[in-house]
């Protein structure tokens, strides 16, 4: 079952159980799904495409969380961290903090990198293209700098 299958049937399975937050999330990353196949002339995603577009999709919603907190609405802020569980078990397993860091090393070795900023860029590039959909790019840079540190 590919995950667009999955996204349909837990949708279907929402709309049975009266589960509003997980039926309106799941719908609107149908949506963004859809909207982005259409926007690049009909291509149709694969597993890989749509774990992409989800993590775009939490991405947003954790930017969102910030602004919330500042002004003081705990209830979006309630509703986004349950929208933000319902994405999350759709990607898959992230990375820990430690294995992110293990992957630094690995890449730093292979390039010859011990310290320096300078060298971030070039780092970061190789580090990302080894965790892409695994780790957050936040949580990588993090990891990049106290390595170069």
């Amino acid at each position: 079952m590919t995950l667009r299958e999955k996204l349909d049937a837990d949708f279907k399975e929402a709309m049975k159980a009266r589960d509003e937050v997980r039926k309106n999330t799941i719908s609107l990353a149908r949506a963004a799904i859809k909207q982005f196949e259409v926007d690049n002339r009909d291509k149709t995603l694969d597993d890989d495409g749509v774990i992409a577009i989800l993590s775009k999709q939490v991405k947003m919603r954790k930017d969102a969380l910030s602004d919330f907190e500042k002004a003081g609405r705990t209830d979006l802020l309630d509703a986004y961290n349950k929208e933000i569980e319902v994405l999350t078990a759709y990607l898959p397993k992230q990375l820990s903090e430690e294995e992110i860091m293990a992957v630094v090393k690995e890449a730093a070795a292979a390039m010859g990198i011990e310290s320096g900023k300078q060298n971030m860029g070039k780092l970061m590039g190789a580090v990302m293209g080894k965790v892409k959909g695994v780790a957050d790019g936040g949580e990588v840079k993090k990891a990049v700098d106290t390595f170069l540190s």
